[in-house]
Formats: structure tokens, sequence, C-alpha cells
């Protein structure tokens, strides 16, 4: 069987040259950390924050987030593109074919309602110049004209 002694080296018997530590003054609540600090938590930003959480969260995690929010980015950017580009289409065609085609239309409204007044006036101007035939009054003839039953308005 072995059995072990302890050899004691006198070298590290002896102190070292230089002033003796005095470790009786020195205790654990004398650190800067009990005193008070400049530290101001309000004066910290969000950016801050997160930069110091680098170290907590691993480099594989860190990559998988920023693509994750890159591939984010790029989709809504190409989104908006997108939109902005069906936009410009739809405003551009609405401008060169909607605005000549209302013109058109509003035009040939005008035109209807002026076929429509002189029709009223030729009318108007028969029942005038005709005079009255067989008793009947002008309101009578306008209806007869028109094609329906005149009433008087009172």
């Amino acid at each position: 069987m072995v059995q072990l002694q302890e050899i004691v080296d006198e070298h590290f018997q002896e102190g070292q040259p230089g002033p003796e530590e005095d470790d009786a003054d020195y205790t654990d609540t004398d650190s800067e950390i009990s005193e008070e600090s400049e530290y101001d938590p309000r004066d910290e930003t969000l950016g801050d924050r997160l930069y110091a959480l680098r170290d907590i969260v691993s480099p594989q995690t860190r990559g998988f987030i920023s693509n994750t929010v890159a591939t984010a980015g790029n989709a809504v950017k190409s989104a908006l593109s997108f939109s902005g580009q069906t936009l410009w289409i739809i405003s551009s065609s609405a401008l060169l074919l909607g605005i000549p085609w209302a013109l058109a239309w509003s035009e040939e409204q005008q035109v209807l309602e002026m076929e429509k007044e002189m029709k009223m006036r030729e009318m108007g101007g028969d029942l005038l110049t005709a005079g009255t035939h067989d008793g009947a009054s002008t309101a009578q003839q306008l209806g007869t004209a028109l094609g329906q039953e005149a009433k008087p308005a009172l």
C-alpha cells in the first residue's frame, strides 16, 4: 500500500519582501457598488439596453433575429413599392382616359338638354299661335300635346 507524505517547501513559508498588507480594514461592503454612483436609469435609451443584451443572446440567435428583421423590412419595402407603382398606373390611366370621357359625357348631356328645350319651345309656340280650337283652354291643349292630362296648379 502507498502512503502519502506532505513535504513542506520552506520557500513558500517565507514572507515576501515589500509592504505588509493589513486585511483587517477591508470588508465586502467597502466596494464602489454600495457607494452612490452617477448612473441614472432614466438617461439610458432603449438602444443602450438592447445593445447591452448582446452578451446574453447567442450569436446564432442574433443572426436569426437579424435575418428575420431584414426579411420583414424587405417585404414591407417591396409591398410599398408595388402599391406605389399600382397607384401611379391607376391614377395616370384615370387622368388619360377618365377626364376626356367625362368631358364628352357632359357635353352630350348638354346637347340632350338643348334638344329637349327646343322641343318645348316649339310646342309652346304652336300652342300660342294656334289659338283656341273647339273651346278648349290652353292648358288642355298643352296637356293633349304632351300626351297627359293637364291639371291647374291651384
